[in-house]
């Protein structure tokens, strides 16, 4: 039987976002319907709201999620009714020419859910941000986005792992192969950025650089991890990062802001042979113009991160345990918890750069 549950619609572009009745039906083949315990306000979500990423409105937002398994369908067997997973917006498909190469997590083939979830009364279809709709007691997705953790953890924090602490964490760990004694600039330290200097402390660098214009934001970076920080509305950050590393640059530079001047900013930051990895989303009509010889003459690469590069079967379960273990602080990541109808004012506090993370708790 098809369940009505309330869930976050953005209507249209740019309208306020409201809470509806929405009709999630029974799990087909490859489907589960999860029960949402906690889900983060990301700036994603803001996005689709303002219709940047597709016009297909209505949105059911939210997709930064963590809950209870309630129900399978046919042919699943990763997960069953009970586990406590985290919501991810790559299921891997297994069979595309990135899995066969042994590189899931480059996977050119993820899928969502095949039925849709509707507004009840009018049965208008909903598309669900990045696949998953979690602004809502309960969302259909496909089985492979449920990855099992520890339920040990409290779904608040676990939730995080499902978009933009994974990409940060995972742009410093993963795509940036931060090491031992290195060091790193983040640049631009909003929730992916604070998770990519995070990352980078647990991966063991011995100097991390935080770059932002807000100082209210490099104090939180240096809670996360920062040995520096550096507020590039005051000063060049690419002399900065030069001055604080001996004149050479950082290893790798993680560009968490996606804007053409501080790729740009990131690529003199780096040492010869370093690396830039572009975690920030740039949007469609966004250029980058370097000179050609700099690119060759420099060396080293120039990485995009996607989602941190991260395969949500292998790194959300160490991921949890390394927070249980008390070696990784999820919970700083959360500002305030909120309830669904707050999800508004979250997205206008987001605006004003008071917090990491509302996160909405059913």
């Amino acid at each position: 039987m098809a369940q009505e549950v309330r869930g976050v619609i953005a209507p249209g572009r740019n309208e306020p976002v409201r809470v509806e009745t929405i009709v999630v039906p029974d799990p087909g083949p490859g489907e589960a319907v999860v029960r949402v315990q906690a889900c983060g306000v990301c700036h994603t979500d803001l996005h689709y709201k303002q219709g940047g990423i597709t016009d297909e409105f209505p949105f059911l937002l939210g997709h930064e999620a963590a809950g209870v398994v309630e129900a399978v369908g046919d042919g699943v067997t990763e997960v069953a009714p009970g586990d406590f997973v985290v919501l991810n917006w790559r299921a891997v498909c297994g069979r595309c020419r990135a899995c066969r190469r042994g590189r899931p997590w480059y996977c050119f083939d993820t899928h969502n859910a095949r039925q849709k979830m509707t507004l009840a009364g009018t049965g208008r279809e909903l598309s669900p941000a990045l696949g998953i709709g979690a602004f809502a007691e309960k969302t259909l997705v496909a089985a492979g986005q449920c990855t099992k953790v520890d339920p040990a953890v409290a779904p608040e924090v676990a939730g995080l792992l499902g978009c933009g602490v994974m990409a940060g964490i995972g742009a410093a760990i993963n795509t940036g192969d931060v090491g031992r004694g290195d060091t790193v600039a983040v640049i631009g330290c909003g929730g992916v950025g604070d998770a990519a200097i995070a990352g980078s402390r647990l991966a063991g660098a011995a100097r991390i650089i935080a770059v932002d214009i807000d100082d209210r934001k490099l104090a939180t970076a240096r809670t996360m991890g920062a040995t520096h920080t550096v507020n590039s509305r005051q000063t060049d950050p690419v002399a900065a990062i030069r001055e604080l590393t001996g004149g050479f640059g950082a290893d790798v530079v993680i560009e968490a802001v996606g804007r053409p001047e501080t790729y740009h900013q990131a690529f003199y930051a780096r040492d010869l042979a370093g690396t830039v990895v572009l975690v920030g989303v740039p949007t469609p009509e966004m250029k980058l113009e370097l000179p050609l010889l700099d690119v060759f003459g420099r060396g080293g690469a120039l990485k995009s991160s996607w989602y941190g590069d991260c395969l949500p079967s292998r790194d959300f379960p160490m991921l949890i345990d390394l927070h249980l273990q008390g070696r990784l602080d999820l919970g700083a990541f959360v500002t305030e918890t909120i309830a669904l109808d707050e999800v508004e004012k979250a997205f206008e506090r987001m605006h004003q750069g008071d917090v990491l993370r509302s996160v909405v708790v059913l």
